[in-house]
């Protein structure tokens, strides 16, 4: 489902700063095969090694059916290492997802559907929006990473590396741009564009499933 995948991508920016900024927030618009989808927004807030990251998304046309969508992570930037503390997913008609990471006893909790269990913390355990917080740190430092990644539901692993650069024209501008992929056999495959000059800002988001449906998503407002 491209929920999934309509991730909090403004975060992917923050981790190359020195310090990340109080407040941020990037107006996105998604499209399933060509058509628009959803208005997805993300909000970064940032105080004293503390973050919030939220994203709410919202159907458009036929697509309003499905209701509304929040997600949620909250955890800690330190010396370059980013730790999620909680994280939830709640959509219409659907239990909230959620996660709770204690990194002093490394363990894991999760909560879906009235079931609700402990196991041990994954190194390099990240949330469905920290993991991209935490990519930030991948250009100019490393050539690929991993992560363990949790949902509320399940752990799934993801790797992604450095393919290139590009010049990228998006409705907010044209960026030099640091293209990130994630290919895997019999699965869906995602890039994204992290625009150089603005600290790894992402401003593009290509995902195609298993099935071909392609889902793109592209800044239409950033703020301040």
């Amino acid at each position: 489902m491209m929920r999934n995948w309509s991730w909090l991508l403004l975060s992917v920016a923050l981790l190359a700063q020195a310090e990340p900024p109080p407040q941020l927030e990037i107006v996105f618009t998604l499209k399933r095969n060509g058509s628009p989808m959803a208005e997805v927004v993300e909000r970064l807030e940032y105080a004293q090694g503390n973050y919030k990251l939220t994203e709410t998304w919202k159907g458009r046309g036929v697509y309003a059916l499905l209701g509304t969508a929040r997600r949620m992570s909250q955890g800690s930037l330190a010396d370059g290492a980013l730790r999620p503390r909680e994280f939830f997913d709640e959509r219409s008609g659907r239990d909230t997802a959620r996660a709770w990471f204690d990194w002093k006893a490394q363990t894991l909790t999760m909560q879906y559907q009235g079931n609700k269990a402990s196991e041990p913390l994954p190194p390099n355990a990240q949330d469905r929006l920290s993991f991209l917080f935490a990519l930030s740190l991948l250009p100019g430092r490393a050539e690929a990473v991993s992560y363990s990644i949790a949902d509320g539901k399940g752990l799934s692993r993801h790797e992604y590396k450095v393919v290139g650069r590009e010049r990228l024209k998006t409705p907010v501008g044209e960026f030099d741009t640091v293209k990130v992929a994630r290919k895997g056999e019999g699965r869906e495959s995602a890039e994204l564009w992290l625009a150089a000059q603005r600290g790894y800002v992402p401003v593009r988001l290509v995902v195609v499933e298993r099935d071909g449906t392609r889902y793109e998503q592209n800044p239409t407002r950033i703020s301040p």
